[in-house]
């Protein structure tokens, strides 16, 4: 599991994140707070508090971590 913080500001921001990790076999979280919601639910994802980082959790090999990471970069704010 690999662990990174993003920062979504925009809609089309959460419609990358939903489609790069639609596009993974393995299971992505986002956590704000004691909430955690399934990557590829983008409806999930509008219900988080987009003021503040989010942790996205990538349940995976280090590989397709590694590829994910590579995909939203843009949006990572801390490793």
């Amino acid at each position: 599991m690999k662990s990174v913080k993003v920062h979504l500001s925009y809609i089309n921001d959460v419609r990358n994140i939903v489609e790069a990790a639609s596009q993974m076999s393995c299971d992505i979280d986002l956590i704000s707070g004691r909430y955690v919601i399934d990557a590829k639910s983008i409806m999930g994802i509008f219900s988080l508090d987009f003021s503040k980082p989010i942790t996205l959790e990538i349940h995976g090999t280090d590989e397709e971590a590694d590829s994910f990471i590579e995909k939203i970069k843009e949006y990572i704010i801390e490793q």
